[in-house]
């Protein structure tokens, strides 16, 4: 959620040629507690004051002398870096609209401004601007995250399965063939769960807020399944689970999944529907229950899979220890996203 103190701090650029029209907007900004407005007159300057300040939103005229908007967005399209072009335009023209939109602009004014339209367009496009870098840094996180228990798999000792099939005298070759195999395996199921992001891109872009929960599902869901895990595991390598047991351990923990994912997806439904209502969005409390029952789902597969997984990879031949948190990951992450995006995309207008 984006805060009203980091929209008033964001950063903004207004470019027209006419400085009594600099002067209104500025005017109007500053007025509703905008404090970092620049402007300029010169169209040729906005390209160096964005490398230079990185503008959260540029409010561009775009019938100006020698080089109009449209070439300003041409030289901002080849600068920035992430590729989301932060202008909002200005046009006395309609037949300008369109092809402002398909030049990158994210919307439009209407000349005469007006001061409502002005801040009401500023401040959406802001929310979405701030919104989209959150959802980038999360991104990131999210990929540090992954890589850092890649590289926890691959310390030594017996939760990976190490200590059993390699020792320090073990030929180079032979420890290759050990840790790579599953190296290639879990590049393959990290493919998995991109794609489904992938499948439903059209309902992030429509609902970017569902963003914020993904990491909350998959760590919800993941924690659930991480706890099946254990229990199971303990439980095959202390000779605890008796043959023909195996459907009742699945069927407590899948229970224990539904259980506990309903009691967490009330907490987590309540925040997405509060969340939801703040920002003034209108399927508030369909966005909640999507988050509820996408939380009671994930829970029950993540639960299930982390009794069957380790079961599945014994009767293979595999090591449970080593191989288990790959595939559990990999169904922990699909169920979730594929819940929460799915039951949005079918739910949400």
């Amino acid at each position: 959620m984006v805060d009203s103190a980091a929209i008033a701090n964001a950063r903004i650029l207004v470019v027209d040629d006419v400085p009594a029209n600099v002067r209104l907007i500025e005017l109007i900004l500053r007025g509703s507690g905008y404090g970092r407005v620049d402007s300029t007159t010169d169209p040729t300057r906005v390209c160096d004051l964005h490398r230079t300040n990185r503008y959260d939103l540029i409010v561009l005229d775009l019938r100006m002398p020698g080089l109009d908007g449209f070439g300003v967005m041409e030289q901002l399209d080849a600068i920035e870096e992430d590729g989301y072009l932060p202008v909002l335009v200005i046009t006395a023209q309609p037949e300008e609209k369109l092809r402002a939109l398909r030049a990158g602009a994210r919307d439009f004014l209407t000349k005469p401004i007006e001061a409502a339209e002005v801040l009401a367009r500023v401040r959406n496009l802001l929310e979405v601007r701030l919104l989209h870098r959150e959802t980038k840094k999360l991104y990131q996180d999210l990929t540090l995250e992954h890589e850092r228990l890649v590289e926890s798999s691959a310390l030594p000792g017996a939760m990976v399965g190490v200590a059993r099939d390699e020792r320090l005298t073990t030929p180079w070759w032979r420890s290759l063939w050990l840790r790579h195999r599953w190296l290639q395996i879990n590049l393959i199921t990290a493919f998995v769960a991109a794609g489904v992001i992938g499948l439903f891109q059209e309902t992030i872009e429509k609902l970017l807020i569902l963003t914020m929960f993904l990491p909350v599902l998959a760590g919800q869901s993941g924690n659930t399944g991480s706890q099946a895990l254990a229990v199971t595991l303990r439980a095959v390598f202390l000779g605890e689970l008796e043959f023909g047991k195996q459907k009742a351990l699945v069927m407590k923990e899948a229970l224990l999944g539904l259980l506990n994912g309903a009691l967490v997806g009330i907490v987590a439904a309540t925040c997405m529907y509060v969340v939801a209502y703040v920002k003034h969005l209108p399927n508030a409390l369909m966005l909640a229950v999507v988050v509820f029952l996408a939380m009671i789902g994930s829970c029950i597969v993540s639960g299930a899979c982390g009794a069957v997984m380790p079961l599945v990879l014994r009767k293979l031949g595999a090591d449970p220890v080593l191989a288990s948190s790959i595939f559990l990951t990999t169904a922990t992450n699909v169920a979730s996203m594929a819940l929460l995006l799915g039951l949005a995309t079918l739910l949400v207008d």
